[in-house]
């Protein structure tokens, strides 16, 4: 199993998971233009990460690799116990982050696929931020209480991690936020996370 991933983006977390797998799996670390080769492109024709090749089988799209490395290592319990109610738990979690916050971001990154009016890109990165913090408060409030997003460790867990950082890069304040800003820290902390970001030079 090979995971083609660029450093610190959401594909990070596909990587911290392999990692928590303990599982015997390679990293290819690719920069935005080895994305666009030709090569590249013929795994993946969006040019995007993360891409995950199993013998002749591609995969792309976070959350259907993310799912497929679970499967893959049941023994890792990336969905929980293997009860429905904590599977569903793990997805609900892990669609929260790839549905609702993951593309809150996506204006703070590229304000001109939303408006061409240049004079008004701050104030639709301003807009993003105060979506993204609205969603990190919903975090914030499951996080009370608990280690992990879902209420036990979860592939919901790395990238929500991911998420907390771009936060840090790109302006939206944590302050207040501390059950999820104790959570990031804690994921900072972990062997496995420390492991996938060494390798991906972050």
């Amino acid at each position: 199993m090979k995971l083609y991933t660029s450093p610190g983006a959401c594909s990070t977390a596909d990587h911290i998971v392999l990692q928590w797998t303990g599982g015997q799996f390679d990293v290819e670390v690719l920069t935005r233009e080895q994305r666009q080769t030709p090569e590249y492109l013929a795994i993946n024709p969006a040019g995007a990460v993360p891409a995950l090749r199993d013998g002749d089988f591609i995969l792309t799209q976070n959350a259907a690799i993310l799912g497929y490395i679970a499967d893959t290592w049941p023994e890792a319990k990336l969905q929980g116990d293997g009860s429905a109610r904590q599977r569903a738990e793990a997805n609900r979690w892990l669609a929260f982050v790839n549905s609702d916050v993951h593309p809150a971001f996506k204006p703070i990154f590229g304000p001109g696929r939303y408006i061409a009016d240049e004079s008004q890109h701050d104030a639709v990165k301003d807009q993003a931020r105060r979506n993204v913090r609205a969603l990190f408060e919903r975090a914030n409030e499951q996080l009370e209480g608990k280690e992990w997003i879902a209420g036990f460790r979860s592939y919901a867990d790395p990238y929500l991690l991911i998420t907390t950082l771009w936060a840090g890069k790109v302006g939206i304040d944590l302050a207040g936020l501390d059950h999820l800003t104790a959570f990031r820290d804690r994921l900072l902390a972990d062997a496995g996370v420390q492991a996938a970001m060494k390798a991906e030079g972050l």
